[in-house]
């Protein structure tokens, strides 16, 4: 737990060391969506009710920066939108694609019975190879306080993705969630993604954890996400 800590808070370090080893080409994009849930590490973030969203994502060399929002329903007198910040670096090593950042999960109306008890921030540090025609990643999640002040976090997980022709792939991922306060649970997902157009993807996903008796957000479901990005 401690290596892990350390590895992550120097993954973030790295962020602000990066300036000199970008190339000087910026570049703007944009994404917009919906989807039947809003599903976060197996837990819908919506009472499994229907999924609005957008992000604006700017570059510049390896170092990049955006912002993501989406509506999220976690109860009466909660937050009723989220607004993530989010800033890193995805250098390569040979075949290994990198990817160290900072992620600042935001909420509107965040009041309850502590103000401010859901927003929170994270450290990331992920890795992504080729291993024939699939593509297989780690990656790792650390956070100093989760929500509602139940102490530090960990999320890591396996992932991985193949394609099926032109426009269809598939792709998977095991979990595992670890809070000092509020116990641990497993989480796991499958899909297809196919490519509509070149900007317009439709993703048919099912997913599950290992903590049902958490409440129904954290059963299994299968949920539906159509995203463009320009």
């Amino acid at each position: 737990m401690k290596f892990l800590k350390l590895a992550l808070v120097a993954a973030a370090a790295s962020v602000a060391m990066s300036g000199a080893a970008m190339a000087e080409e910026l570049k703007l994009s944009y994404n917009v969506g919906v989807a039947s849930d809003y599903v976060f590490r197996g837990v819908s973030q919506t009472q499994e009710d229907p999924q609005v969203f957008g992000g604006v994502d700017l570059t510049y060399g390896i170092g990049y920066a955006g912002v993501w929002a989406s509506n999220v329903d976690f109860g009466a007198d909660d937050p009723s939108a989220e607004i993530d910040l989010y800033a890193g670096v995805k250098p390569t090593v040979g075949d290994t694609a990198l990817d160290l950042g900072v992620i600042y999960y935001g909420y509107v109306d965040d009041k309850g019975l502590t103000p401010g008890a859901y927003s929170y921030f994270e450290v990331k540090a992920a890795a992504s190879r080729p291993l024939g025609p699939a593509t297989v990643g780690l990656a790792a999640y650390y956070s100093p306080e989760f929500p509602g002040k139940t102490g530090e976090a960990v999320y890591y997980e396996v992932n991985g993705s193949i394609p099926a022709g032109e426009k269809l792939s598939f792709s998977g991922a095991l979990g595992h969630q670890e809070i000092d306060s509020a116990g641990d649970y497993a989480t796991w997902n499958v899909g297809a993604t196919y490519a509509v157009t070149p900007n317009i993807a439709l993703d048919l996903r099912y997913s599950d954890t290992d903590e049902p008796s958490y409440g129904k957000i954290y059963g299994d479901r299968v949920f539906v996400s159509l995203k463009a990005s320009f």
